[in-house]
């Protein structure tokens, strides 16, 4: 065989090993490639059956998120849009299939008035085109939670009490036995948001007297019968800012609640007074 002849040969030999390998290298892709998403479909989380009504998994909610909204006296304008733009952001930053509930401060029901209890759904961010339903998702969310929370919201600001007592320790006894006790509440994250202006007024104890010290409150009667577990529950609040005949020192008030925080078990997070006063 000539030069010419053994350089062809060789030539034609390594264009077919090269084909071969380059089919060997795309099957291998290929098998990656589909492995891969099985892996990931097999793995996935499974999401969990909803219901219906309340939008929570059968099995119970992935956390608490609960929201006492004392609306006994008229708002001032001002204080209202922040309040709203607070609760908005607040609500709809509930953990995917977390419970929500909204509670107005009702001097005639010592568990409050709930007017809103739902699980966020999620709003299909996270879901796949091909594995899920993103739009469904973010309908179901649209109607059965956010438009839901926002009518709720509106409503409760628009129609104050104008009650002659808060029993505003009464009302969080109640939230914390409700949504926070049982061996199902103990291993989800709990939060408790209270917009108040936070003066607890009632025939037992009152705020208004001007006496602001916890040590001294833990020796009434009135400790004794609102005491209460929070089971770890963080808690933050949203100081509403009255204008009362005798001036209430707000520094004092808002370290009267710390201490009642930590007296019952939770965590304090944050105080934060809201703009206006009424």
């Amino acid at each position: 065989m000539s030069r010419s002849s053994r350089s062809r040969s060789r030539r034609r030999g390594g264009g077919e090993t090269g084909k071969h390998a380059a089919g060997i290298a795309l099957i291998v892709l290929t098998i990656s490639v589909v492995g891969a998403g099985a892996y990931i479909l097999n793995t996935k989380p499974e999401r969990p059956k909803l219901d219906a009504a309340s939008l929570c998994p059968t099995d119970g909610p992935r956390s608490a998120t609960v929201i006492l909204l004392d609306a006994s006296d008229v708002l001032p304008d001002v204080t209202k849009r922040e309040l709203r733009t607070y609760l908005v952001d607040a609500a709809t930053s509930v953990p995917e299939y977390g419970l929500l509930e909204i509670r107005l401060l009702d001097p005639n029901s010592p568990s409050g008035t709930p007017i809103f209890a739902k699980c966020n759904p999620g709003d299909g961010s996270g879901l796949d085109e091909y594995t899920g339903n993103p739009a469904l998702a973010r309908k179901r969310w649209e109607e059965g939670f956010r438009r839901p929370l926002e009518a709720a919201l509106s409503g409760s600001m628009e129609q104050p009490s104008e009650a002659q007592t808060s029993p505003i320790m009464t009302t969080l006894q109640s939230i914390a036995v409700d949504r926070f006790t049982g061996s199902r509440a103990e291993v989800i994250p709990k939060t408790l948001i209270v917009v108040s202006d936070l003066i607890e007024h009632g025939p037992g104890y009152s705020q208004y007297s001007g006496d602001l010290s916890f040590e001294k409150f833990r020796k009434t009667d009135h400790y004794r019968r609102v005491r209460t577990d929070l089971n770890g529950a963080e808690v933050t609040f949203r100081y509403i800012q009255r204008v009362t005949r005798k001036p209430i020192n707000s520094a004092n008030h808002i370290q009267f609640w710390t201490d009642w925080v930590k007296d019952s078990n939770g965590q304090f997070v944050s105080a934060k007074k809201l703009q206006g006063a009424g």
